[in-house]
């Protein structure tokens, strides 16, 4: 049975509910803290939290590099608010000492929706989702002010980007883990089966 194994960065942010999404969609879900738990996942979930501390917290725990080398060759990603973030080439206003993983061809704004106290939901229509829209929790979220020619535009909000793929990477601005509808959660489950090889099965 081809039921991959997908980790959840597991140094701060909403790990618990990505795991219970990623169950709910047929997938092993693990926290991943160490290098070695990294190279034992088909693919890892970057959840929300705060993007600087995240990067810090990766690099101070030996992830930063083990994660980029593994992004680059081709390991599904998914991130999801600061996980987003994280995934950029560049960021408009980083924070002193902020890094990213990067992975997908974009350059993001952080906060753009505003602070935490402006949070908010909204239906969004995400491609590749079957069905009704998305119901978006918005948390301090960033949007993506401009994207490469490879990067596929999955969904926008309010006239700006906010869910994006390019190969095996995907990023929404987002949480969808926190709305019990776990179909993100399965089409990321989906792009990771998908890649994996017959050896690994």
């Amino acid at each position: 049975m081809n039921t991959p194994v997908i980790g959840v960065l597991a140094l701060q942010g909403d790990v618990r509910e990505h795991l219970i999404a990623l169950a709910a969609a047929d997938a092993v879900a693990r926290p991943v803290r160490r290098p070695e738990e990294l190279a034992e996942v088909d693919g890892l979930v970057l959840p929300g939290g705060e993007s600087t501390t995240i990067s810090k917290l990766a690099v101070l725990f030996g992830l930063m590099e083990p994660l980029r080398a593994r992004v680059r060759t081709g390991m599904p990603v998914y991130g999801t608010c600061a996980g987003l973030i994280l995934l950029a080439e560049k960021i408009l206003d980083p924070r002193s000492g902020q890094e990213t993983v990067g992975g997908i061809d974009m350059i993001v704004r952080r906060n753009a929706f505003g602070r935490q106290n402006e949070s908010f939901e909204a239906a969004v229509d995400v491609k590749g989702v079957d069905g009704d829209p998305v119901e978006g929790v918005f948390i301090r979220a960033p949007w993506v002010e401009s994207v490469g020619a490879d990067v596929q535009v999955l969904a926008e909000h309010d006239g700006h980007i906010v869910a994006v793929r390019q190969g095996n990477a995907l990023a929404t601005s987002f949480h969808p883990e926190l709305t019990g509808d776990h179909r993100v959660h399965a089409l990321f489950v989906d792009l990771v089966r998908a890649n994996r090889t017959p050896e690994s099965l």
